[in-house]
């Protein structure tokens, strides 16, 4: 896999270079709130721009279905890029139409721009390779050479991250590169104990993964909505908690697989319960009670680790050589159940080993509950991406980069 430094090398100036970015944003109307991934692909645009590159920046962002939707529009991602480079970045209306096409056309060396979402075409994420590959040819068209640098798309078969790198010079950008190497770091080079710790609400979204980490893993920590089913599982009431019924005997067989293996499978011991869903509009207080994880009363739902978990769980990440963590503990969101998210943070930066927040919601955790992204030692932006690189999966978007 070449890198955008052997890009760097070979000289581009003058040259129109296509970023495939992630700038998935989440966004309040037209505020983003939160810019960590406009962040994190600053490094590749700032050096492509100051070798006087025409930058081409592309992206998506949410799920529009194959056609324009003001809902969805990257304006205001391209407005928060240019504020992070201080400098202007042009932004064309269209993705392959005559707006893009004069933007791009316009472009000085060192200049950036940014098209529209690329998911206002439906030849980006359609299921038939002639449509996709003619999708990918008009964006080919914008540019010189293409930088893969959206790790967050990278487990997707699309048009701009699959069809794209085979119609041009192709090159791993500077994040790319630091997800792949952090991910070997979880796979083929680990620091023992290896400690991982897994919530977010549905178990079925981490079976592969935990399929994967029974043979690797030391300890692997359960939370989040997922633990219920565990707990389920194991015949314990779980009163109106998160509960995936169809996924109990694969569950029921993961228990009897660490048991035997002699990895530690830990579930929480104890449990923030309350009537009803909290409020999240105006986060009201939810008077949440705690109840050990055995003797949940019917008729309530499990919405937080309680505090002996959040003990338990420090303690089974101190001495950790190696730790992933995806997925929030509890609905962190809201005040009264945010504190197991916040004792799983502040374990990994307690830990002298090696951490890796698995992106998605934990990220977005991290950074809402105010801790320093510096405190850890990687906080990857693509929590699908990772999830698919730990289950031994062959990622579209990596593949294609290889030469």
């Amino acid at each position: 896999m070449k890198t955008i430094d052997e890009l760097l090398s070979e000289g581009v100036a003058g040259r129109r270079v296509f970023v495939r970015a992630d700038l998935n944003v989440p966004l309040n109307g037209t505020t983003i709130t939160d810019d960590g991934r406009i962040r994190a692909v600053l490094p590749t645009v700032h050096a492509l721009a100051e070798a006087g590159a025409r930058v081409v920046v592309a992206s998506h962002l949410g799920r529009p279905k194959g056609a324009p939707d003001p809902a969805f529009s990257l304006a205001p991602a391209a407005a928060r890029l240019g504020e992070l480079l201080g400098a202007d970045v042009a932004f064309a209306t269209d993705t392959v139409g005559d707006s893009a096409t004069a933007t791009v056309a316009g472009l000085a060396g060192g200049q950036v721009a940014v098209i529209e979402n690329l998911r206002f075409n439906a030849g980006e994420t359609s299921k038939d390779d002639a449509e996709r590959g003619a999708f990918a040819d008009r964006l080919a068209a914008l540019a010189d050479a293409y930088v893969g640098d959206g790790f967050g798309a990278v487990h997707r078969k699309h048009a701009s991250v699959f069809d794209l790198p085979a119609r041009l010079p192709h090159y791993a950008g500077h994040l790319i590169a630091t997800e792949v190497g952090v991910l070997k770091k979880l796979t083929d080079d680990v620091k023992r104990p290896y400690v991982v710790a897994l919530g977010g609400a549905k178990v079925s979204d981490k079976l592969a993964v935990i399929d994967q980490l029974l043979g690797r893993a030391d300890r692997i920590l359960i939370g989040g909505g997922m633990a219920y089913t565990f707990l389920k599982a194991q015949g314990h009431e779980i009163g109106t908690s998160l509960l995936q019924e169809d996924q109990i005997p694969v569950v029921q067989e993961y228990l009897e697989r660490a048991e035997k293996t002699g990895v530690e499978l830990v579930l929480p011991v104890d449990t923030l319960v309350a009537a009803e869903f909290p409020d999240m509009k105006t986060k009201a207080p939810a008077d949440p009670a705690t109840v050990a994880a055995d003797a949940m009363p019917a008729g309530r739902m499990g919405l937080d680790i309680g505090p002996e978990t959040r003990k338990l769980y420090a303690s089974k990440l101190a001495d950790a050589g190696t730790v992933f963590w995806n997925g929030p503990m509890g609905v962190f969101e809201h005040p009264d159940y945010a504190e197991g998210t916040k004792a799983v943070a502040q374990a990994l930066t307690d830990s002298p080993g090696f951490t890796v927040v698995g992106g998605g919601d934990s990220a977005a955790a991290v950074r809402t509950l105010g801790f320093d992204e510096q405190a850890f030692g990687h906080i990857s932006t693509g929590g699908g991406a990772s999830l698919e690189y730990l289950e031994g999966k062959t990622l579209p978007g990596l593949a294609a980069l290889e030469d």
